[in-house]
């Protein structure tokens, strides 16, 4: 039995070959283009290989062309089979044979069999005038796409521009109403513009939370403006690393309680000094502890730990005993708006700017971002099998570059 890859974008020829060599005993493995097909004949090292001509993206000169610059593969029968293209074409770029479409049924295996066993078609005397007529017009193919990529990136990079126009005018729209909302809805709640009953009290506390959660949306909004155009703003100034991490603690622990989470801390007692911006640190710490929230189910655990780690820098480390992440989507869940599930009907709330803006302000704080699922160590002496995300800083960083 030999191992056959058929590199054909027509489902019903795919079939007729399926059927034809599979009944002769063949293992036919089928790509339907020519990135793919090349890919799976550099992955299972084919006994033999059938490529139609007109194929997207490759041709099937260009996948022939590719297959022959390939150590493994230069004495590995291909065959042309195609209704478009020339015999003295197909062989003169690397083919062993041709075989005009439609197939013949009755002789197809046995044809196959015959390039099986050694069969080599043999090009004319000309092959060397057809090699370079089909160079040249593959080079001509890729002047072309190198133009289309060209001009698509131009059209990315201005998309790209109007995004962040948009995210810094929108954030500022927002934000702006917002402080007289929140100011006169705190006058109300304190009683300073009249007396409340207990209904209108709950009313007002259920508007409250309303607007603390769209503030926080405005708030992120703003950090990706900020992470987009590249105008994050950075101040140094001394403060306490442990007192920054317990302010992020309290804000998430009421969150979690509601969920029956329980929480493992372990903060040291002794103030930790550091220099650096303690507000954009306290927001990522907080983004952090949200996304350790929403990952872990309800009954689950989050642990926290806060300590020097012995190589100079501050350590605050985040477990959860939630699904985790898959390996190949680690590096990318700290770039800007990627979640793993994107889609509006998903469990989890977000944007997807968290670990962004966390990695972003901690690396210039003098420190960074790890990641790991499952957590690469204990954290407060418990192993937990969700995800570890663990923040450094410098305790005397260097002076981030502020941007104006």
């Amino acid at each position: 039995m030999a191992r056959v890859l058929h590199i054909e974008d027509d489902p019903n020829n795919r079939r007729l070959v399926q059927k034809l060599l599979g009944a002769a005993g063949h293992d036919v493995i089928e790509a339907e283009g020519g990135v793919e097909g090349i890919q799976l004949a550099r992955d299972i090292l084919p006994d033999l290989v059938l490529v139609d001509i007109n194929i997207p993206d490759l041709d099937g000169y260009e996948v022939t062309l590719r297959l022959r610059g390939m150590p493994a593969l230069q004495e590995t029968p291909i065959v042309a089979i195609t209704a478009e293209g020339d015999r003295d074409s197909t062989l003169a770029v690397g083919c062993d044979g041709f075989i005009a479409k439609p197939i013949d049924a009755a002789r197809f295996a046995e044809t196959i069999e015959q390039f099986l066993r050694g069969h080599r078609e043999s090009a004319d005397d000309g092959s060397d005038r057809l090699l370079r007529e089909r160079t040249q017009k593959i080079v001509e193919r890729l002047e072309k796409k190198i133009v289309e990529l060209s001009q698509t990136n131009q059209r990315l990079e201005d998309i790209a521009r109007l995004r962040r126009e948009f995210l810094q005018n929108v954030s500022h729209e927002l934000a702006t109403p917002m402080t007289p909302v929140v100011g006169y809805l705190r006058l109300l709640l304190n009683e300073e513009l009249g007396p409340l009953t207990d209904l209108q009290h709950k009313c007002l506390r259920s508007v409250e939370a309303s607007t603390q959660r769209l503030r926080a949306v405005v708030d992120t909004l703003l950090d990706a403006s900020s992470l987009e155009t590249g105008r994050m703003h950075y101040y140094t100034r001394p403060y306490d690393f442990r007192d920054t991490a317990t302010k992020a603690i309290d804000q998430i622990r009421a969150k979690l309680d509601e969920r029956d989470v329980t929480f493992i801390e372990r903060v040291p007692e002794e103030p930790m000094p550091a220099q650096g911006d303690p507000d954009k640190l306290l927001r990522a710490m907080a983004h952090v502890l949200d996304n350790a929230s929403k990952f872990t189910p309800t009954g689950g655990e989050v642990a926290v730990e806060v300590r020097p780690d012995g190589e100079g820098h501050l350590l605050f480390a985040v477990a959860d005993s939630g699904p985790g992440v898959r390996p190949e989507h680690i590096a990318r869940i700290m770039e800007p708006f990627y979640q793993v599930d994107g889609s509006v009907t998903r469990d989890h709330g977000g944007v997807g700017l968290g670990l962004a803006f966390a990695r972003r302000v901690t690396e210039a704080l003098g420190g960074g971002i790890e990641i790991s699922s499952p957590p690469a160590g204990e954290v407060a002496k418990r192993q937990l099998p969700g995800t570890l995300v663990e923040l450094r800083v410098g305790r005397v960083p260097e002076r981030p570059e502020t941007q104006v």
